[in-house]
């Protein structure tokens, strides 16, 4: 019988997997308690770590519609629950175990659909959202200036095929 606490650590668990767009399992095994704190500060306000018991955290998971990490649930274990760009809480992380190789990436879930380790990596290296949609927009805005040369161009070509046809009339006319 799970005792009150128990239940309660697994509603906040299953809560936390259901209102975040992504969770990245990581085994911390090694960091201290000032590095722990860095690493949460440096995934900022976007994102929330928290070291969670294994079995609790995957009975969460399971209620929350999350079976693909179960087999990530070993050895001390966090949780690094994203709410904001999943992205640059990938690269905090990412840069975060390039300077502490104690901290090791297992897994993580990204909309609903698992991620491996090097997954993580991969969405580490994109640019973060504002960047590709700014980069959108730019191209956005040159296909429209395009549009618009050719739009523009198409009535002053009439315009010098007509004189053009004009000047030949002139020239056939004043030849007779």
């Amino acid at each position: 019988m799970p005792t009150p606490n128990k239940a309660a650590s697994v509603a906040e668990l299953t809560d936390a997997f259901q209102s975040s767009n992504a969770a990245v399992l990581t085994e911390y095994r090694g960091l201290t308690v000032a590095q722990l704190k860095t690493l949460r500060r440096s995934l900022g306000e976007n994102a929330q770590y928290a070291v969670v018991k294994n079995t609790l955290t995957k009975i969460a998971a399971n209620q929350a519609g999350i079976t693909a990490l179960d087999d990530h649930f070993a050895g001390p274990t966090a949780v690094a629950f994203v709410t904001g760009d999943p992205v640059e809480s990938a690269k905090a992380l990412r840069d975060f175990a390039k300077e502490n190789p104690n901290l090791i990436i297992k897994a993580g879930v990204l909309d609903g659909k698992a991620l491996s380790a090097d997954d993580i990596k991969k969405l580490a290296d994109l640019e973060s959202r504002e960047v590709l949609l700014s980069k959108l927009a730019g191209a956005f805005k040159a296909k429209q200036s395009q549009a618009a040369s050719v739009f523009q161009a198409l009535p002053s070509k009439l315009v010098r095929t007509v004189d053009a046809l004009r000047a030949k009339q002139a020239e056939q006319g004043g030849a007779e």
